[in-house]
Formats: structure tokens, sequence, C-alpha cells
């Protein structure tokens, strides 16, 4: 019995080390994209009181088409993994052909949206001065999401090809790069124009174009992905493949949008309770959003390879995967909800010096602690379900959890039973550990239903069609980089692993 445990032991603890090697970089990378956001806060924050609102109007305006645009090209990390999984090189060129394409648009649509913004931008309730301080910033962010986008399809194909280092050095890069932009095009330093916002402005558009570029570069000539590529860039799209990326992205994208509307009517509904307790929401769940980025990384991570695990049909290592990845997330998180815990007041006294604000800014960390572990497991949880291609139960239970349970009950928390802002964090907290209990319950429902399908009739999941009609390797262990090179079999075509 004990031997038994030992080695069970070792087989979990074997699958969180690669886990854990491929998360690390891409939490880097989500990390420096959060500086880069800090660095032009604090760069046009010595502009002036207005550009500064102006900027984080925009950023505002700005971020839900982002974050849409963000969630709906998930879907190529997924098909990308799940190919190289499956051994099926083809189609993962095939997933690179077409999601260049589907990052383009989207965001072409996503630029457009925010353009059309401009006339509408009085009618928001911002002051006027703000309003007209916004307007080139705001052409100017808004083309950005164009490069930005297309970077993102190149780095989620990478990624789930087991190379997130280059990514994450291009990201960095890029944040140091519009730090540089900022300080000559904002201040007028190397003999440039001082344009202010407008170079900030100028600064994001550059930045995010050069980054597009160099990941462009890379995803197509770099040596170790060159088996993946497309064999004809100029053959005949398919249609079918443009509607299986959209149906993996879609439900991910609206799961984002909601997520995000949520915790910004939360937001708003801080503001009806005065000004320190929007003041300390905001330094709370600043905190919060830089801590989600490590649950975050390993999330991704877990997701590409539970996609990995899928396309090789290895379903016993496909539980070890998600379960593992929401072990380590659950205590990367719990680490921080102890810091959060025990220095509220210290980190809180880091952004204000108003003891009122300090004090509540220390109460909402404290809540923050609890709901840290909540979070790590319901963002892995979901990711992991993102992996198998099992994508619409799951937004839906996201919504139901910040929509129908967490943003009422913060509310009835704050007004009616008068417990303010402590209230609303309490009702935040509640939805994400009903979202973490439902998610990871929905993976190991479907994790068993996948093997069990294939035990019994060596079928493939019916929650998702794989590319594939795969071999039952439930248990399979996967040697070398990541596994999922050990023979599968496309029984469909009758050929042999490619």
């Amino acid at each position: 019995m004990r031997s038994r445990l030992v080695r069970n032991v070792r087989v979990w603890r074997r699958e969180a080390r690669p886990t854990l090697a491929l998360a690390l970089p891409i939490m880097a990378g989500m990390v420096g994209q959060m500086l880069m956001g800090l660095a032009d806060t604090i760069m046009v924050g010595h502009v002036g009181v207005v550009p500064l609102a102006a900027a984080a109007f925009v950023s505002a305006v700005a971020h839900l088409p982002l974050v849409f645009g963000i969630g709906l090209l998930s879907s190529i990390s997924v098909l990308t993994a799940q190919a190289f999984g499956a051994r099926r090189p083809d189609e993962a060129g095939e997933t690179l052909r077409h999601g260049l394409i589907v990052s383009a648009a989207m965001g072409l649509l996503a630029a457009l949206s925010v353009l059309a913004l401009q006339p509408f931008l009085n009618l928001l309730g911002q002051p006027p001065d703000v309003v007209e301080a916004s307007r080139a910033f705001l052409r100017l962010f808004g083309w950005s999401l164009l490069p930005a986008l297309v970077g993102h399809g190149c780095k989620q194909f990478s990624e789930a090809l087991n190379h997130p280092w280059v990514p994450m050095f291009v990201l960095l890069g890029g944040v140091l790069l519009n730090v540089l932009l900022n300080w000559v095009l904002i201040f007028g330093n190397w003999g440039a124009p001082a344009l202010g916002l407008e170079g900030a402005g100028w600064a994001t558009l550059a930045a995010r174009t050069i980054m597009a570029v160099v990941m462009i570069g890379f995803v197509l000539h770099a040596s170790a992905l060159r088996a993946f590529q497309p064999g004809r860039w100029l053959a005949a799209l398919r249609r079918e493949k443009f509607r299986r990326l959209v149906e993996l992205g879609w439900p991910v994208a609206s799961q984002h949008f909601f997520e995000i509307s949520a915790f910004a009517f939360a937001a708003i509904m801080m503001g009806w309770i005065g000004a320190d307790s929007i003041a300390a929401h905001q330094i709370a769940i600043t905190c919060a959003a830089l801590t989600f980025m490590f649950g975050l990384g390993i999330g991704t991570a877990v997701c590409i390879r539970v996609g990995h695990a899928y396309g090789a049909g290895q379903f016993g290592r496909m539980r070890r995967i998600g379960f593992g990845g929401i072990g380590l997330g659950a205590g990367i998180m719990s680490l921080f909800g102890i810091v959060m815990m025990v220095a509220g007041e210290p980190i809180a006294a880091v952004f204000v010096a108003s003891p009122t604000v300090v004090a509540l800014t220390a109460k909402l960390l404290i809540v923050a602690a609890v709901f840290q572990i909540a979070d790590g497991i319901q963002v892995v949880s979901i990711s992991a379900l993102r992996g198998l291609g099992d994508v619409r139960v799951p937004a839906l239970i996201a919504v139901l959890a910040y929509w129908v349970l967490a943003v009422p009950l913060g509310a009835a928390l704050a007004f009616p039973g008068k417990h303010g802002a402590v209230g609303m964090w309490i009702g935040l907290a509640s939805g994400l550990g009903a979202a973490a209990c439902g998610l990871s319950w929905r993976f190991h429902l479907q994790t068993g239903i996948a093997a069990a399908a294939l035990r019994n009739a060596n079928l493939n999941p019916p929650f998702i069609p794989a590319p594939t009609q795969i071999a039952d390797r439930a248990g399979g262990d996967e040697p070398g980089l990541c596994g999922c090179h050990q023979g599968v079999r496309d029984k469909q075509n009758g050929r042999g692993s490619v």
C-alpha cells in the first residue's frame, strides 16, 4: 500500500514539474504586460491630472474589446496543442494559417469598435477637458489593438508548441521599448517634440507593431517551428477550420467579457458607497489582478498540456495534469493570500496616505486573501476544460457565478446589509468560490467521461470532435519534451503516426 502511494505521488509530481516549467515564462510575460500599463500610467501622470484621467478613460473604453479578442484567440492555442499531441503537424500548420487571419480580423474589428466610440465620448459622463484630451490617444490606442491581437495569436501558437520563452522575451522587450518611446515622445527627449498623452499613444502603437512583426517572424522562420508550418500558404481556405476556431473561441471571449464587466460594475457600485470605498477597491483589485497573473499563467500551461494529452489520447495523464495544475494554482495563490492577510496595511500604504483608505483596503485584502485560493482553482479549472475543447458549459458556469451570485449578493450585503465595501467583496469572493467548485467538478466529470468512453468503445469523447479517432491510451506516460510523441494511430484513415 505504501509503495503504491509513493509511486502515485511520484507520477503526480512528474506532471507538476513540466507544467510549472511551461508556466514560468508565460507568467513573466503576463506580468510584463501589466508593467506596460503601469509604466504608461506613471509617465503620463507626470504630464498632468487631465492627461492621466484621459489615459484611464481610454484604457477603460478599450479594455473590453481587447479582452474579448484575447478570449476569442484562445482557440488557436487549444487546436494547436491538440494537433501537437496527436502528432498532426499539418493540422497545427492549418491552425496557424487560419488563426492569423482570424487574429487580423478580430484586431481590425476591435480597433474599429473603439474608433466608432469617438462621436459618443461626450455621452459617457466624463469632464469635457478629459474627453477632449482623450481623442488623439483613443485613435492611436485603438489602432494598436490590431497588431496587439495579431501578436497574441502568434504567441498562442508558439506556446502551444512548448516554445514560451521567445514570446516572453518579446513581451518584456516590448515593455522596455514602450518605456523608452514614452520617454522620448511624451517629454520631448532626443530632439523629438513633446507630445504629452498623444506621445504615449504613438509609443504604444509603435511598440505593439514591432512586437507583432517580431512574433510573426519567429513563428514563420524559427527552425524549432518549421515542422509545423502550413504545407501551402496560398491553398484554399477551409470554412470548417474558421468555424472551429470561432466555435471554441466565442464562449471564452463571452466569459472574459462577462467576468470583466462584473468587476467593472462592482467598481461602479463602490462609487455609490463613497470616495474612500472606490479608492480602497481600486488598490485591492490592483493587487488581486497582479497575483491573478500567476494563476492565469499556470492555467495557460495546463490548457496547453491537457490539449497535448487529449490529442495523444492519454486520458489518465490528462486528469493528472489538470488536477495537478489546480493544486499548483491553489498553492501559489494561497501564498499570496497569506501575504495579503498579514501585510494588508503596509501594502495599502504604498498606494495612498489616507489612514481611512489604508484601513479599509486592509479589510478588503483580508477578503481577497480568502478568495485567492478560489481564484486560482477557477482559472486553472476553466483553462483545463479549454484544453479539452469544452468551452460552452464552463462559460455558462462562470457567467452564473459572477452575475447571478457574486454581483447580486455583493450588492445585497453592501447596501441593505450595510456592510459597505467589505460586503461587496464578500459577494465577489462567493462568486469565485462557486465558479471554482463548479468548474473543477466539470473537469472531473468530463475527463471521467472521456476515459470511460475510450475504455468501453475506443470512441472519441462526446464533448468535442477530435482531429483523429484515438486509440485508448488512458493512463499512459509521456516521454521526452512533453510526452505526446508515443505513436498515435489515425484509425479512421488507416495511417500510422506522423
